[in-house]
């Protein structure tokens, strides 16, 4: 059994900029949602570790915030923390389909 480091890296950096963007704005829904994907992307990351062909929840919640802080970055032009997520989730989602294929 092999474990997902870089998942559980990826799920520890979302999680922290959830926590960040409380710290630094205050802001209540930046540290909900970066527990609830940091979480998700966690067990995804268990998953994985367990059965390395089972990608859907690390791949829904790389995906979806790929697709949320894209849109951000896109909106403000940020590159923290919009941008460095939009990236991270990107190479996720790109990782987990090489994962895949091979």
């Amino acid at each position: 059994m092999a474990i997902d480091w870089l998942g559980f890296g990826y799920a520890a950096a979302i999680a922290l900029g959830g926590f960040m963007g409380y710290k630094r704005k205050a802001s209540v829904m930046s540290l909900i949602a970066g527990l609830f994907f940091g979480g998700l992307s966690a067990y995804g990351a268990y998953n994985i570790s367990n059965d390395p062909s089972d990608i859907k929840v690390s791949l829904l919640a790389s995906g979806l915030l790929t697709v949320v802080m894209g849109m951000r970055f896109r909106k403000s032009g940020k590159l923290l923390p919009a941008g460095i997520m939009a990236g991270l989730s990107l190479l996720m989602v790109l990782r987990l389909i090489l994962l895949i294929i091979m």
